[in-house]
């Protein structure tokens, strides 16, 4: 492995970045991911930063079902982080559609459009919740016969999403 390679996994153990998106929540998952981040629970101690742009985050850590209207800016914003990337789905409306999963406007769980590497069920999920699956997720990293698994997994995700965009969204209703 290259010198640049090796810093920019070491970065991606120690440091990673978030950016937080609301994929159609009723905020009661949002409110407790914006309080991870405050004084009390601290989630920058563990070196974690909240980023507001997809093109420098690590980690995407998404709430609420996803809703059609919602679909293609996911997919976009997913598009545009840089790789490795990871998905972190929080609360029961990401992980399955929750209560609006029979709706006609719900796609369903976050896993329904984008690859999900962490669930996070609950609702509301406590921050202390959040805060152990993002620990979760770095100690996957570390180990690395799992990073390895984790990124081969991603890969063919990856794979599978381009296939069903190319024949022109038929899973998703289309």
């Amino acid at each position: 492995m290259k010198l640049i390679e090796k810093a920019v996994e070491w970065g991606t153990r120690r440091s990673p970045w978030i950016i937080h998106f609301n994929a159609g929540a009723c905020n009661g998952c949002d409110i407790e991911v914006v309080d991870a981040m405050t004084p009390r629970f601290d989630l920058e101690r563990a070196g974690i930063i909240k980023q507001g742009s997809p093109r420098h985050a690590d980690v995407l850590v998404c709430t609420g079902a996803v809703s059609l209207q919602i679909r293609d800016r996911l997919v976009q914003i997913y598009e545009q982080m840089p790789d490795p990337k990871f998905v972190v789905a929080v609360g029961a409306c990401a992980c399955s559609g929750g209560i609006f999963k029979d709706c006609y406007c719900v796609e369903g769980g976050i896993d329904a459009v984008i690859p999900v590497d962490v669930y996070v069920p609950g609702c509301a999920v406590r921050p202390e919740a959040l805060i152990a699956a993002i620990t979760q997720l770095l100690e996957k990293l570390e180990d690395k016969e799992e990073r390895g698994r984790l990124l081969a997994a991603q890969k063919v995700k990856k794979e599978a999403l381009a296939a069903v965009r190319e024949n022109g969204g038929a899973e998703y209703g289309e």
